[in-house]
Order: structure tokens, then sequence, then C-alpha cells
């Protein structure tokens, strides 16, 4: 009789164990914001074990449309919603809702080798739209403009694009890369590179260029100061509710806050 329970038991915890299994957060889009996704998730998921988050980038085209498509939960995005990604979303059904996560300043960088230290948002546009392909011509070095870019669904580039270019085409000599790490990449191994990327992805390979004579830090974003900043954005579909509210709410917590310090952009409570 005690081994007929005793099996009994063991098999009630073994079909329990299989029927209970975590919840299913996914979120895609920015590469700006993954870094902030990427610190929370993996606090979140210490904190809600009986929750698995889901992440990837892609640039934040891609994680509004996985909203439009309804293939993630939460799609991040460096730039806001456009008019026509708002009209997709209404004709399938989606209610996009924007929550503010994080500022961010977009720093152009060169290589460490480069002594130029700081363009205007003309000499930006010069270098941009391929006027002026000598670095001499801003005090520095006789050599060749490497100009790199973001393709068209980044966020990033849509916020270049807007302040920088005014929304002219980038010169078609420019190398297109799919990510900030690649921009990261391709400029701290080639001498006459310029990049821009967000600050979460600033570090020690590269040297940040000053815009206006300002520098692109957390104090001069918050003030205005810097040129060249943006808002961080995670959309969902509706008011959030029960697992994707509490994710956002954690975002948006004191601690969530704190993550997104850590992640090198800047806090917005």
């Amino acid at each position: 009789m005690k081994r007929i329970i005793s099996v009994l038991t063991v098999l009630s915890i073994l079909l329990f164990s299989v029927s209970v299994s975590a919840e299913k957060l996914v979120i895609k889009g920015s590469t700006t914001v993954l870094p902030i996704a990427q610190k929370t998730a993996e606090a979140f998921m210490k904190d809600y074990p009986d929750i698995d988050v889901t992440l990837s980038g892609g640039g934040s085209g891609n994680g509004i449309k996985a909203l439009i498509d309804q293939t993630a939960d939460i799609g991040n995005a460096s730039r806001f919603i456009k008019d026509k990604e708002v009209n997709l979303c209404v004709e399938n059904n989606v209610y996009p809702v924007p929550h503010r996560i994080a500022l961010d300043a977009i720093v152009p960088v060169v290589n460490k080798k480069n002594t130029v230290k700081n363009l205007s948002l003309s000499d930006l546009e010069k270098i941009y739209l391929g006027k002026v392909k000598n670095w001499k011509d801003f005090g520095g070095p006789d050599m060749e403009i490497v100009v790199i870019s973001r393709d068209s669904s980044s966020g990033t580039y849509g916020v270049w694009s807007k302040i920088v270019l005014g929304k002219k085409r980038v010169t078609p000599r420019a190398l297109t890369v799919p990510s900030n790490g690649a921009i990261v990449q391709a400029v701290a191994s080639t001498k006459g590179a310029i990049g821009y990327i967000g600050l979460g992805y600033m570090n020690d390979d590269i040297k940040p260029v000053d815009v206006n004579g300002v520098k692109g830090t957390e104090e001069t974003t918050k003030t205005g100061e810097f040129p060249i900043s943006r808002a961080l954005f995670m959309f969902t579909n509706g008011w959030p509710e029960g697992k994707t509210a509490k994710f956002i709410n954690y975002v948006l917590s004191e601690k969530g806050q704190s993550l997104v310090k850590k992640a090198g952009s800047i806090p917005v409570y």
C-alpha cells in the first residue's frame, strides 16, 4: 500500500511539472534599445521565473513590423512610429501604444588615430552627403573620409537623417551596416572612418566627436544642449496587460531605470 502511494505521489509531481510551463514574452526591434532590453530582461526573469523573455534586434522598423504582424508582444524603437506604420497597425487591428523608457544621444565617432575632435552639424551634413571627402578640410590628417551609415530600417538612421541631413540622401559611397555594434567595429578597424552610434555602444575602441562644440553626454542630452538626441520607446498593442504590463512597469520602475543607466542610456525618471 505504501509503495502504491509513493508511486502515485511521484507520478503526480511529474505530471504537475510537465503541465506548468513559463509564459513567453517576445520582444523585437531596435539595436539601440537592445542593451536596455537585455539587462532588464535578465533581472526580470530572476524576479519573475514564470515568464521567459525572448529578445532579438533587427532595427526599429523590424520591431514595429513585428508588432503589426503580432509576432512580438513588444516592439522596440529608437524613434517614434511613422504615420504609414500607424495605418498598417489599424489595418491589422493593432493599436500601437508608445512607452518612453529612456533618452539617448546619437554621437558621431571616428577612429582613435583621427585628430579631429569637433564637427558642426553643417560639417556632418557635408560629410554624409559626400560633398567633402578628406579629413584635412576639418583640420585633420590628409586622409580620405570613409562614411559609414545605418540601413533605412534603423531608427538611429531615421533620427540622424532628419537632424543632420534634413532627410536628404546619404552619399552612395557610404558603407551601410545593420547595427550600432557593426558601426563600432567598422570605425575601430578603419583609419578614415566616421559613423554614429547611441551612447550605450560607446567604448574605448573608438573616439567620440563633439557636435557644435558640445559633448554627447547624459547631462547635455537632458538639457537639450547636444543637438542630436532622441527618446527610446517600447511599443505595445493596446494598453499592456499581464506579462507585457509586468515587463513595461519593470523597465519604468526605479530598479529598471537603474538598469537603463547601466546599459549606457539615460533614464527618464
